[in-house]
């Protein structure tokens, strides 16, 4: 069974042209002579682009998925295919209103008249779920809700297909090391767990509301609110948002939108969830966002979210002060003692890649910055030390890349470090002050006296460090050979955590704030 769905796929590979696109040169020659049979049989109009997407697109929702997740993956796929995936668009065509009612009834084990006033047509349509709009009557009045429902069968649907994919992890993994490194089974096992999760829409709305909480005091952001009354595993009923999309320009023109201001409100909220609440939206796509009509940002579709770890974050600090300081050798010296970097391997040669990625990025002017080098870069060196990377890790550094472009896109000269300086400042004043250090303590009891004690010297080291923080960022961030003596001499040597290849996300962090940058 496994087999012939696989074949099936291939063939849909090779009648849209995927194998076109594929270098040989690096194939054992069995797989060449694979991919010349395959390009027989390829549709004269095949084309040049598009032709993985169109592919996935014709295999089903499944295989759209696993295109999406791939598109978050470019140390998989390769930077050039997965900026292709990333337009891969998950639509497709609603299922009949009958069975979405019914989908409701038995979900939530009520006539479909009892719950809602009104229930209208499927407004949007994709693999997973479809989105109604419709109308409740309660003691509050009546109201507009969307109603969120899950596709029927589609478990059965994904379950078989994951099967394959599961297969074929696991025949590649056994005949390729490269296969091993890149952890082809674990790549499956995230897409199969992400997959779960969103077919489960409670879940989805748990996310809703714990981001909900963590923003509840954010004058510029909020989720839609969540009717649980009519939330269940396969239908989510939750605030219809009255807004305009992001990718709606010519709405947002008409409306007197502050087009570089709402660029910058997207960067700062983003950080914001993933520096002070390590909890964000993973999908930050103009389609998800919306400007309401009090001018507040508004998220929807929570259906694939990132978390980042407090101890995590706290790492990421001192990477940032490495590359910041070009102290490239401390930025080697974290991998190594958190054994990220098997000890085979010199922190000499790795101290010496690293500079590789550094070193072009300082003194540059925004618009020299490529974002997509700066990938391509770490993603090399990622593979010639042998380093393993979470898939997560990688979510959050492609959101990262998202989010600029989104931003970008309204304002192409955006100053990505002055809009991020309030967010960051913030975080390294809680997290790399006395607060912070106190916090930390208070997560292991036993150092909590050891950290009072020793305050004052905390305080003043912090004291330092911010002042030359404002300093820095004051007027804008230049890294001149000045600037880098000065952070150099104030450098806070912080706790020193055992987190799996953060400097993935310290260097996407990285990258958006040296966008800015002058010459």
């Amino acid at each position: 069974m496994h087999i012939s769905r696989l074949a099936h796929a291939a063939f849909v590979f090779a009648r849209e042209g995927v194998f076109g696109i594929v270098d040989p040169s690096p194939l054992p020659p069995p797989a060449q002579f694979a991919i010349r049979l395959a390009r027989l049989i390829e549709r004269r109009n095949a084309g040049s682009g598009a032709r993985l997407s169109r592919a996935l697109t014709r295999l089903g929702p499944t295989y759209v998925k696993l295109g999406q997740f791939l598109a978050t993956r470019p140390d998989v796929v390769g930077v050039v295919m997965a900026r292709d995936l990333e337009n891969l668009q998950d639509r497709l065509p609603p299922f009949p209103q009958s069975e979405a009612i019914a989908v409701v009834e038995g979900a939530l084990e009520k006539p479909i008249s009892s719950l809602f006033a009104s229930f209208g047509p499927s407004v949007a349509a994709a693999s997973i779920a479809q989105v109604h709009r419709a109308e409740v009557s309660d003691a509050n009045g009546t109201r507009t809700v969307a109603v969120k429902i899950l596709r029927p069968h589609v478990d059965a649907r994904f379950h078989n297909d994951l099967s394959a994919f599961r297969y074929a992890a696991r025949k590649a993994e056994g005949v390729s090391s490269e296969a091993q490194r890149l952890r082809f089974t674990e790549i499956v096992e995230t897409l199969a767990r992400s997959v779960a999760m969103e077919m489960d829409l409670r879940l989805e709305a748990a996310a809703l509301s714990e981001m909900a909480e963590n923003t509840r005091e954010d004058a510029d952001f909020r989720v839609p609110t969540v009717d649980w009354d009519r939330t269940s595993h396969h239908v989510l009923t939750m605030e219809w948002i009255e807004g305009i999309a992001l990718n709606d320009r010519a709405r947002l023109e008409a409306a007197g939108i502050d087009l570089p201001a709402l660029g910058r409100k997207v960067i700062q909220n983003f950080l914001r969830h993933a520096l002070r609440d390590g909890f964000f939206h993973a999908d930050m796509h103009p389609g998800n966002l919306f400007v309401d009509q009090s001018g507040r940002l508004v998220a929807v579709d929570f259906g694939i979210m990132g978390r980042l770890g407090l101890k995590e974050r706290q790492f990421l600090a001192e990477i940032l002060y490495g590359f910041i300081t070009r102290n490239y050798r401390r930025v080697a010296e974290v991998h190594f003692e958190a054994g990220y970097v098997p000890a085979h391997h010199s922190v000499e040669n790795f101290a010496q890649a690293i500079r590789a990625i550094g070193e072009p990025i300082h003194n540059r002017a925004a618009d020299e910055i490529s974002m997509a080098k700066l990938l391509t870069l770490l993603l090399e060196v990622t593979g010639l030390f042998d380093m393993r990377t979470r898939p997560e890790l990688i979510l959050l550094q492609k959101t990262m890349v998202v989010v600029e472009g989104v931003a970008r896109a309204y304002d192409s000269k955006l100053d990505i470090w002055k809009t991020a300086e309030p967010v960051v400042r913030e975080w390294i004043e809680r997290n790399l002050g006395p607060i912070g250090r106190i916090q930390q303590a208070a997560s292991g009891a036993g150092d909590l006296g050891r950290i009072i004690s020793g305050l004052p010297a905390i305080a003043t080291r912090s004291v330092a460090a911010l002042e030359h923080f404002e300093s820095m960022t004051r007027g804008g961030l230049v890294l001149s050979p000045e600037t880098v003596a000065a952070l150099g001499r104030q450098q806070a040597r912080t706790r020193r955590w055992t987190t799996l290849a953060l400097w993935v996300i310290a260097l996407s962090l990285l990258g958006l704030l040296w966008i800015s940058i002058r010459a």
